[in-house]
């Protein structure tokens, strides 16, 4: 469904969600071990996932722009594979064995239980 408001629902979310990725970056992500505004993106944007699948799923009659500007705009701008990626790499080259696969596991494992949690958030309010 290629529309206008496709597009600006898309736009505006995907930017709304990147400038609180930047945010939690320059507010959490100093030269610390670990890289925890990225974390808190993307395990933050994990929840939140789960809670706007579950809503979508309950509510069939809300128009495609909230489910594009939400989940695949906002969310897509706020959670990052890519940062995910480049600081794990980061912390091998420099010898952070333990922190690289700490953050790993605590990206993916942290991320997939958020999901099911906000899932079950919703569906437990429903």
């Amino acid at each position: 469904m290629l529309s206008p408001i496709s597009f600006v629902a898309i736009g505006l979310g995907a930017a709304l969600g990147a400038w609180l990725r930047w945010g939690l970056g320059l507010a959490f992500n100093r030269h610390e071990a670990l890289p925890w505004g990225t974390l808190a993106a993307n395990l933050g944007g994990g929840y939140l996932i789960g809670v706007m699948v579950a809503l979508v799923a309950a509510h069939p009659e809300w128009p495609a722009w909230i489910r594009l500007a939400c989940i695949t705009g906002f969310l897509g701008g706020l959670t990052t594979f890519s940062t995910f990626s480049a600081e794990t790499v980061g912390m091998l080259e420099r010898g952070e064995y333990g922190g690289a696969v700490l953050y790993a596991g605590v990206s993916l494992a942290g991320s997939l239980l958020l999901t099911a949690a906000g899932l079950f958030t919703v569906r437990a309010l429903a």
